[in-house]
């Protein structure tokens, strides 16, 4: 969760950096060193990449640190290209945080490295991500392709033999599984916005576009009302568990259990599930997200991350030299290993991730099914450059809603609307 008083240091710092601009406080360098480059992220394999591009690169020396979570590093980076001082020479970023960065020349264009010659390795939605105004701002490093966690056993009890295609399939089988019992669900929803814009997303919806500085913002498409509406649906009838939050003890217990029958969420989960659900290996299924429509193939996107270099870098050549190496060269067999879920083509279409089976989840090949569902993610979504500290003030609108059940999302969402429009124009874009 983030926290309002760090969003709003985010915030002040974005107002100075779009009155002056982001200088450069370094030089470049011809990559060959001797220089030692300082990787700022929170993903504990990039590490797992140093010493073989230490041993291919003997002048250039590698120190990955843990800024902290990623508001952290965001206002740590502000705080440094403001002072001049202290900024790494790489850092990560989430998806939706790249565009803040590179709108006011924080971040560098790596077009001059000659990126374009990678492009055609990566999904082509999380190319998409680390693209603004046609440029690009930093490499894809890990991804979220939404597929569909689901207890087979709890599914089975419910008489479901194969997990939904459709959402209307989803919407009956819901049903089927809260008749098993009162705390039995198919899903838990405490006021995700992420989880809300996926099915947007997937719907077709795309409620932020951005050019430059000018942003639009709208939710009232047919695609994005459809899935709100949807959504509604399965809030008003009750087949949502809304007193459970995810990533806590009563989260990890129903994950347990099996009354929580099934998560709609990012790739990513696949890493975190057995430590949280030991109890129910051998029970989860991994699947695609559904469908609206039967027969489609549109996937969604929820969470990931990126590397780039800051504008006011000291050692830019060498930097590439290693956000490439662990994006897309010799590093990356060395995080796969280590449990990356990385958007790069010709890993997720080799035959050994496809065909690496995984005991928790049953003997499944996992990796061919989200490797699918990256390929899947439909192409064309944007977040607005302040979405750090619009996602705060969305959980700030919803919770409300998820306590009292009074309202309705379409509703918080055109209040959501108009804070973020009052908030771009006082930090100088130009939104409605």
């Amino acid at each position: 969760m983030r926290l309002r008083k760090t969003a709003m240091l985010i915030s002040a710092a974005l107002v100075s950096m779009l009155v002056l601009g982001a200088c450069s406080s370094g030089s470049a360098d011809s990559g060959d060193g001797p220089v030692t480059l300082t990787v700022w992220g929170w993903d504990d394999t990039v590490a797992k990449a140093v010493p073989g591009f230490e041993a291919a690169n003997p002048n250039i020396k590698v120190n990955v640190v843990n800024a902290g979570s990623s508001t952290d590093e965001y206002t740590a980076l502000d705080n440094a290209i403001q002072a001049g001082s202290g900024v790494p020479d790489v850092a990560m970023f989430e998806y939706f945080a790249v565009p803040y960065f590179a709108i006011p020349g924080k971040l560098e264009d790596l077009g001059k490295y000659g990126v374009d010659s990678v492009k055609n390795d990566f999904v082509d939605a999380a190319w998409n991500d680390v693209t603004v105004d046609g440029k690009t701002y930093a490499l894809p490093s890990d991804y979220g392709p939404v597929a569909m966690f689901y207890n087979q056993d709890t599914f089975k009890k419910a008489g479901i033999d194969q997990p939904p295609a459709t959402w209307d399939e989803y919407y009956q089988d819901a049903k089927k599984i809260h008749a098993l019992g009162s705390d039995y669900y198919i899903a838990q929803d405490t006021g995700d916005i992420f989880f809300l814009l996926s099915l947007i997303w997937q719907a077709g919806g795309r409620p932020f576009t951005v050019d430059g500085d000018k942003v639009h913002i709208d939710f009232t498409d047919p695609a994005t009302a459809k899935a709100v509406a949807f959504w509604q649906k399965m809030l008003d009838e009750g087949l949502v568990n809304t007193k459970v939050t995810a990533w806590s003890d009563d989260w990890n217990r129903t994950l347990n259990d099996g009354t929580l029958a099934a998560q709609v969420t990012g790739g990513w989960l696949t890493s975190t599930l057995p430590q949280r659900a030991a109890q129910a290996a051998g029970n989860f299924r991994v699947a695609p997200m559904p469908q609206w429509n039967q027969g489609e193939e549109l996937g969604a996107e929820n969470g990931g991350s990126s590397f780039g270099i800051p504008a006011a870098a000291a050692h830019k050549d060498a930097a590439y030299k290693f956000l490439e190496y662990f994006t897309h060269g010799g590093g990356l067999s060395s995080r796969v290993d280590a449990g990356a879920f990385v958007p790069d083509k010709p890993v997720l279409t080799s035959p050994d991730f496809q065909g690496k089976t995984n005991d928790y989840f049953g003997g499944q090949k996992v990796g061919s099914v989200l490797a699918e569902g990256s390929k899947d993610v439909a192409t064309g979504w944007q977040y607005p450059p302040f979405f750090e500290w619009a996602r705060t003030t969305y959980t700030d609108l919803v919770a409300p809603f998820y306590a009292s059940g009074q309202g309705s999302l379409a509703g918080i969402l055109d209040q959501w609307r108009l804070r973020m429009i009052a908030y771009g124009n006082e930090q100088g874009f130009q939104v409605d």
